[in-house]
């Protein structure tokens, strides 16, 4: 059963831009969520948090996972950028998806996933610069923030909204309304419609 979240967690990695979609993810109670660093070593996130890691990423278990999330971070060393490029490889070929954001696109641009799907990063031009292989100018979209095809997500540095929404959708976490809705929430400080006038007022003051 698919039922796990495995999450790369490395020295310096950036917390924030994966700490929504996570929130979300275990919300339901559906999903195991767990951290997988290059070693079993303790890490401490850009944000200065400890993160003992889980597993390692040579022990991801590819018959239970549902997702590999792959955040930016300062420290993507090359030889790191190309064991973790090996990894989403192999989960991507075992039929889970791919989510990226930041700095971890350059993690699946090098595993060659990017190729052939429509695809965004940080800027127009930075894989190309980062990755020499990479052969998917064409499907660069440099108009959203976050985007989901060929069972890879990818995502600007400025858009762990839209990067959450993406996997909130490829998990089916919730109907198409209840999506549309919690989007408007945390992009725009739109309200549902079933909120209360307290809670309403109480939103619009934050």
């Amino acid at each position: 059963m698919r039922d796990t979240i495995y999450v790369l967690v490395f020295e310096g990695f950036a917390d924030w831009q994966i700490a929504l979609a996570l929130a979300e993810i275990r919300r339901p109670g559906d999903w195991e969520v767990r951290s997988a660093g290059f070693t079993r070593e303790p890490v401490t996130s850009m944000s200065g948090f400890t993160v003992m890691p889980d597993v390692s990423v040579d022990e991801l278990d590819l018959d239970a996972v549902a997702l590999l999330m792959l955040p930016g971070g300062h420290l993507w060393l090359s030889t790191q950028l190309e064991r973790m490029a090996s990894v989403a490889r192999r989960v991507h070929a075992a039929g889970a998806p791919v989510a990226a954001i930041d700095q971890g696109v350059l993690a699946v641009a090098r595993a060659g996933l990017l190729d052939h799907c429509r695809h965004t990063g940080n800027w127009p031009g930075q894989i190309g610069r980062e990755v020499a292989a990479y052969a998917g100018h064409d499907q660069y979209d440099a108009n959203v923030l976050a985007v989901s095809d060929g069972g890879v997500i990818t995502a600007s540095h400025l858009g762990n909204i839209e990067f959450a929404r993406e996997i909130i959708h490829t998990l089916d976490l919730y109907n198409a309304s209840d999506r549309d809705h919690w989007y408007r929430l945390f992009k725009h400080a739109v309200p549902p419609p079933w909120f209360s006038g307290e809670t309403i007022e109480v939103v619009r003051a934050a």
